[in-house]
């Protein structure tokens, strides 16, 4: 081959490689940035069914299906709730039995493969809770944003910000509660999800520019009679809250903060959840390098809290780093308290043990009310 011909096509192979490989970082990162709102997050295992009887429920035994709590289980079927294992309940080596709480549609087969969720309930708070609401619309520098809102009597609105994997149905996980508490609560739908705008690009920004929907119901909450705010986040919804608490022209409004399994570190979430789609480490950077290319997002903020603060985290969360929200802590620990949560999965802590999780919130919330 002559010197030229042979240039060429090294040149050629070059490229070739440059441009799969960055396709390949384009379509790692779509694992974070274009992650389906009620779908669980691909860091989720699935499950096999192997039967059910009255209120059981067999699995195939994993880490995932041993899981301390209460999960939904769903797949594009089917949509479940189960509760704690059974142990006392035969089974085979294999496999696990759990207690079937109900079956919220579709029909359980055995076979069926399926995923554990932290999304409980499905419909609105009416139909799931009983509890009477309003259908509100919140306008965002996009478009109108819909929300539910469930009135109480007082003067301090809690804002629920739902996270990655989940819609506006997640936070009624904790509505019951905090209606018992006599808190008004606006559950808010942001840019991406269902019935709101769509950002510009298409893509998620784990909360960089999410924020600003926050803002906007921070307003709508003032305009309502709020005097005081206290935001309640899951996953990028809770990183959504911290920016809004520090960059809202609002934020003198906040007076308290709830961060469930906060991302604090983009990066390293976008790797986790690139890895779970079996990209190989190798290409992780391109991940990462990608991400940042396609939505700008910069470095990680160094959040600091200014506000009352409970963050609860699981150390052995997988897709968000337990030890960012330590050093969050750590940073304000006068105004920060740290709940740890073992053994639950990302932006499940409420599921993990739904009475400490209540009892925790409980407490941070009394002095607020």
């Amino acid at each position: 081959m002559r010197p030229a011909t042979a240039t060429a096509a090294a040149v050629t192979t070059l490229i070739g490689v440059g441009a799969a490989a960055v396709a390949a970082g384009r379509y790692a990162s779509d694992a974070a940035l274009r992650a389906p709102r009620g779908r669980p997050l691909p860091a989720d295992p699935r499950l096999t069914l192997h039967a059910t009887a009255p209120g059981q429920i067999t699995l195939t035994r994993s880490l995932a299906s041993l899981r301390p709590g209460t999960y939904g289980l769903e797949n594009a079927d089917v949509h479940a709730v189960i509760g704690p294992v059974l142990d006392q309940v035969p089974h085979t080596a294999d496999t696990v039995v759990r207690r079937l709480e109900r079956v919220t549609h579709g029909s359980l087969e055995p076979g069926a493969r399926l995923r554990l969720t932290p999304q409980l309930h499905q419909g609105n708070p009416y139909t799931a809770l009983g509890l009477d609401h309003e259908d509100v619309v919140i306008t965002g520098e996009l478009g109108t944003l819909p929300a539910w809102f469930v009135p109480a009597v007082r003067s301090t609105w809690v804002i629920t910000i739902h996270g990655l994997g989940t819609t506006r149905e997640h936070p009624m996980n904790v509505m019951d509660f905090l209606h018992r508490q006599q808190f008004p609560v606006l559950d808010l739908t942001y840019r991406g999800d269902l019935g709101a705008p769509r950002s510009p690009d298409g893509l998620g920004h784990l909360g960089e520019s999410e924020w600003r929907d926050v803002d906007a119901a921070i307003r709508h909450a003032v305009r309502g009679g709020a005097e005081r705010v206290i935001l309640h986040g899951w996953s990028t919804g809770a990183t959504m809250a911290l920016h809004a608490a520090t960059r809202s022209a609002l934020r003198h409004k906040v007076s308290g903060l709830v961060l469930d399994s906060p991302v604090l570190d983009w990066e390293a979430t976008l790797r986790a959840l690139a890895a779970t789609r079996h990209t190989p480490a190798p290409l992780l950077p391109l991940a990462v390098r990608a991400a940042q290319g396609r939505t700008g997002l910069h470095a990680d903020h160094h959040f600091d809290v200014s506000v009352p603060t409970l963050i609860l985290h699981g150390p052995g969360d997988q897709v968000s780093p337990w030890a960012r929200s330590r050093e969050l802590a750590a940073r304000s620990p006068e105004l920060t308290t740290l709940h740890p949560v073992p053994d639950a999965p990302h932006a499940a802590m409420w599921n993990a043990d739904p009475a400490a999780y209540e009892e925790a919130l409980r407490r941070f919330l009394t002095p607020l009310m």
